[in-house]
């Protein structure tokens, strides 16, 4: 029974959570303490961990527009960046031969994104048109928009601004947050802080790192709005959104 428990344990961990050294380390040696192992485990947890969340992170905001019958005050350009953003993040990682756990909530933060786009633009009564501007923004993303992967590098890199500033510009403006999900930004805020630890242990690259950096300083500054316009009442009469 016992040798049974521990091939199932050892089925369940390797190759998904520990490599076959780390295994042997830790459950066949007993070395419970042995940093670089825990590393890897707690690197792999979280971001399997994060992958699954983002299954579902998005949809509180999706819900909101939906039940508000509105998308006042979220920042279209703002939303069509951060696909083209999520997109080339997908595309380089897959290049590069990441792991999926240091890269798969793009996919499904991607395909809830367009949903976010397709619902603000026909609360705008822009749908037919917004249809060509969401087919490139997805385009722009991929190898074949951007001759091999340039312009998702550089829409990445840290030292550029992050397409979240808009939305914040957006906030700032407006004078309230809208329609803007509390439980949605708060997850993508914490999410990100996470990525920079798995980022840095599991691909090693400097510009995913560094990427999850400025997310992060971003997701916090929306997070700080939200609270700070929390009673702030969204007017009657729709303002021009940006």
């Amino acid at each position: 029974m016992a040798a049974e428990a521990e091939g199932l344990l050892k089925r369940v961990l390797v190759p998904i959570l520990l490599p076959e050294k780390c295994y042997d380390q830790i459950f066949v040696q007993w070395d419970l303490l042995h940093v670089p192992c825990l590393k890897i485990l707690l690197s792999k947890g979280l971001g399997l961990g994060i992958v699954a969340g983002s299954l579902l992170v998005k949809l509180p905001q999706v819900f909101k527009i939906l039940g508000a019958k509105s998308a006042e005050g979220l920042s279209l350009k703002s939303v069509m960046l951060e696909l083209v953003a999520l997109t080339g993040t997908m595309v380089y990682s897959i290049i590069n031969n990441f792991p999926f756990s240091s890269w798969g909530e793009a996919l499904f933060l991607m395909l809830q994104t367009v949903t976010i786009c397709f619902l603000i633009l026909l609360y705008r009564g822009q749908t037919v048109k917004g249809a060509g501007d969401l087919e490139q923004a997805v385009a722009l993303g991929s190898p074949a928009g951007n001759s091999g992967l340039g312009l998702q590098r550089l829409m990445r890199t840290p030292c550029l601004p992050d397409p979240k500033l808009l939305q914040a510009a957006t906030n700032y403006h407006n004078g309230h947050t809208g329609q803007l999900s509390a439980i949605t930004v708060f997850l993508l805020f914490g999410g990100s802080l996470a990525r920079i630890f798995t980022s840095i242990q599991e691909t090693g690259d400097p510009l995913m790192a560094g990427t999850f950096v400025v997310s992060s300083f971003c997701n916090g500054l929306i997070a700080a709005q939200l609270l700070f316009y929390w009673n702030a009442k969204v007017p009657h009469k729709k303002k021009k959104e940006q």
